[in-house]
């Protein structure tokens, strides 16, 4: 198939379109390079590497000079963390929703599926945060374009992702991706509040299996929930590592628990996680 996967340098874009060249599946990702790393670009010689375009997408709206008769699209470009959000409101609802809207006008005009990166923050207050808004607001984009005009849209929510090609420092870092710095560097790992806040931290090959699920079937915004189904707290975490641990203050907008319920998604595309994160965090030690 021929996919235009936006965000294609970011952390999961680079695993997806690992596994999409994996599978013979021509890619060309868009990327504006504000999160994504060159680096990260897959050229790997025992396959046909992905083609990399400098884009920012809340400026393009015809995206066919890059690719021609896509069959589907893999939407994961956005500014994806909270605390950024509060700072810079106006750089996250213009990425995340007005990138969406480009996106699946273009879409529309030539008859693509999209397959649309949502957030699990829809859980925890649609108002909590810009970010929570501005994915949420994609979402029902997706609704809007499969009611008026019959585009095919899945929604699927991602759990907290961690894995190859997270990002480990800046405002847009991951928490497994900053205690895995910590502990490699030998600094005590850094927790927000009391540390019993619990997440369902979902490892980026179960999220990838799931966006793929995805490609090959027509929906009408369906939604899909990708996570594994189990939480811990950020002190049961840092447990697993070992080491010292050193407590700063709550920050803002952030949610006391989240727990992935993939029971729908399992009924309707066959997903359920595989990789776990004790085993992975043996791996690091």
């Amino acid at each position: 198939m021929n996919v235009l996967v936006t965000g294609g340098a970011g952390f999961i874009g680079t695993n997806l379109i690992f596994k999409l060249l994996q599978d013979s599946h021509k890619v060309v990702s868009l990327d504006n390079y504000s999160t994504g790393k060159r680096e990260n670009e897959v050229k790997n010689q025992w396959y046909k590497g992905c083609v990399y375009y400098d884009v920012d997408i809340t400026k393009t709206k015809d995206y066919s000079f890059f690719m021609d008769k896509v069959d589907v699209i893999f939407h994961l470009a956005a500014l994806a963390r909270i605390q950024p959000s509060l700072i810079d409101t106006v750089s996250t609802i213009e990425n995340n929703f007005n990138g969406t809207l480009n996106i699946l006008e273009y879409a529309r005009q030539n008859s693509i599926r999209v397959v649309y990166a949502g957030s699990s923050s829809f859980h925890h207050g649609l108002y909590s945060s810009p970010y929570a808004w501005s994915k949420y607001g994609g979402e029902e984009l997706c609704k809007l374009y499969g009611e008026v005009y019959g585009l095919s849209t899945a929604i699927c929510r991602f759990y907290n992702v961690y894995g190859k090609h997270q990002v480990e420092d800046g405002p847009y870092s991951t928490v497994m991706g900053i205690f895995e710095r910590q502990y490699r560097n030998g600094e005590p790992l850094t927790i927000t509040g009391n540390g019993e806040q619990r997440r369902d931290f979902t490892h980026v090959d179960d999220i990838v299996n799931g966006l793929t699920l995805c490609m090959n079937d027509k929906f009408n915004a369906d939604i899909f929930e990708l996570g594994s189904g189990v939480n811990y707290s950020m002190n049961e975490l840092a447990d697993m590592f070992g080491g010292e641990k050193k407590y700063i203050p709550a920050r803002k907008g952030e949610y006391d628990r989240t727990l992935c319920d993939y029971s729908k998604t399992e009924l309707k595309l066959g997903y359920k996680p595989t990789r776990n994160i004790k085993e992975y965090i043996k791996g690091i030690i």
